[in-house]
């Protein structure tokens, strides 16, 4: 018997063990109950108690299993693959939890397993130097790296944390890994759920990711992409191609707004974990980044904005909902470098808006960034910028010229 206050693991199988229905298995995971009997059927990824002629009820392994299935497919695994690595799995059984015993359990709101199965990473550090967040406390991956001890664990983390494009977000917020497991083949097939055609097997694995409502698997999926192909990538080659087709998905059946917010929650929080981690900006203007007025859709800005600060150009984000005057006084404060003031719907691109900002001492480059402007109507000091890539490289160049520090 288990001390008082603990849980004792649940054995193999039991007569009362609780059971779930097609339906209800199918709204834990995120997919059709057609799709769960074709796993049943192909795969034989079905309730293990089944009798010919009764309803099929899924035992507590038997959700195991598919939940480890389930992220494999995340992961971009083809179906047959995610079968064969779920069926290979021995007996999955309650996640033990980090601090307890081998013989204690945890249950979470999603999926029971042990931590034989999928390994917990080390809980995440505070990093107490703001300067170089994603670094482990105590030194930054740089000084690992020049430490003539070659070889040791550290300087090794260090090395591999400098391969990626953005090597803060290895050493410290990826530092233990990514709990799915890793695949050699990805998916050669179309993304569940949604239409990619043409897509990546990531991005068709963020596609499942997002239609199942996990946001955990999401913001794994994106960091672990930043970090191997930086900002641009991510949001040209994933984000732009799963929020078109969430985008389709609502134009045509008016469903999936819950999803499309979900994914814009989390390109927010890791691109606002990039600005956050970036080194000190080497230029003394920064760069003002700021909805117009009325608009509501700011998500470009925070891609602009950890694009930018990647690069080491000082980018200031105000975000959408500024008023008038907000954005006047933010102008006269700062007196940026460059300005970008982002309409996405034309009932927000009033030209007028930058006949109202301030002239400073030291001249800002202005830009109209969005689809939201009609370039025919700006006034002649303000160039249009619609392509985050090229409005990327035109802001860096007018921000070296003007404020750098060398």
């Amino acid at each position: 018997m288990a001390p008082l206050g603990e849980i004792e693991p649940l054995p193999a199988t039991t007569s009362d063990e609780p059971t779930l229905t097609v339906a209800a298995v199918a709204r834990r995971l995120g997919v059709a109950p057609a799709t769960l009997r074709t796993w049943d059927r192909r795969y034989g990824l079905g309730p293990s108690g089944h009798t010919s002629g009764r309803h099929r009820r899924y035992g507590p392994l038997d959700v195991a299993r598919l939940e480890l299935m389930q992220h494999a497919l995340l992961r971009g695994a083809s179906p047959a693959e995610a079968a064969r690595y779920a069926l290979s799995t021995s007996s999955p059984a309650p996640r033990v939890a980090p601090e307890a015993e081998s013989t204690s359990v945890r249950v979470t709101g999603r999926v029971v397993e042990t931590d034989e199965t999928l390994p917990q990473p080390p809980r995440p550090r505070l990093v107490h130097d703001a300067g170089r967040l994603g670094a482990e406390p105590g030194g930054s991956a740089a000084a690992t790296a020049s430490s003539p001890q070659g070889g040791s664990s550290a300087t090794d983390a260090a090395s591999t944390a400098a391969d990626g494009p953005l090597p803060g977000l290895t050493s410290g917020l990826l530092s233990g890994g990514l709990d799915l497991p890793s695949f050699e083949h990805r998916a050669r097939s179309g993304g569940r759920g949604l239409r990619l055609p043409g897509a990546s097997s990531r991005a068709r694995g963020l596609g499942r990711a997002v239609t199942a409502m996990d946001s955990w698997s999401v913001n794994r999926l994106l960091l672990e992409a930043l970090h191997e192909d930086g900002v641009l990538t991510v949001w040209q080659e994933l984000a732009e191609p799963v929020l078109a087709a969430l985008n389709e998905r609502w134009e045509h059946s008016g469903e999936g707004r819950e999803m499309t917010r979900l994914l814009s929650e989390c390109l927010v929080t890791v691109m606002s974990t990039v600005t956050a981690g970036a080194a000190e900006p080497r230029t003394a203007r920064s760069v003002l980044l700021v909805g117009a007025p009325g608009e509501s859709h700011g998500l470009p800005m925070y891609v602009l904005a950890a694009e930018l600060s990647q690069r080491r150009l000082g980018a200031r984000l105000l975000g959408v909902g500024l008023p008038m005057d907000g954005v006047v006084a933010a102008v006269r404060r700062v007196a940026p470098a460059a300005m970008v003031l982002w309409a996405q719907r034309p009932r927000c691109g009033d030209p007028g808006v930058f006949e109202a900002l301030p002239r400073t001492r030291q001249r800002v480059r202005l830009f109209a960034g969005g689809p939201g402007w009609d370039q025919s109507t700006l006034p002649s000091r303000v160039e249009a910028v619609t392509e985050l890539a090229s409005a990327v490289d035109l802001i860096e160049r007018t921000v070296v010229v003007r404020g750098g520090r060398g």
